[in-house]
């Protein structure tokens, strides 16, 4: 702020509303060329998000499945074949 002295002293001045101008009318052709927001989501994204869906953990599955390979009958020759099988389909 600056002081001018005396001679710059203005007197009391009547107030005004704001002083409004009217939005500018939009045109068919400028609201066909406004930007459009997109969202792409990434594979890993779909997959994370896929997580919530999958049910909790079988604690009494995950219990037997302990018991029985700490008993050494987990392991079957029926259940190696299995495995080996839906391997080679996946892998062919």
């Amino acid at each position: 702020m600056q002081i001018q002295g005396t001679a710059h002293i203005h007197v009391a001045q009547s107030i005004n509303a704001p002083h409004r101008t009217a939005a500018p009318q939009s045109t068919p052709a400028s609201d066909s060329m406004s930007p459009v927001d997109q969202l792409e989501i990434s594979h890993e994204a779909e997959l994370a998000s896929r997580l919530q869906d999958v049910p909790g953990i079988r604690a009494d599955r995950v219990a037997s499945i302990r018991a029985q390979i700490e008993a050494g009958t987990y392991e079957t020759d029926d259940k190696l074949d299995l495995a080996v099988s839906r391997l080679l389909d996946e892998i062919g």
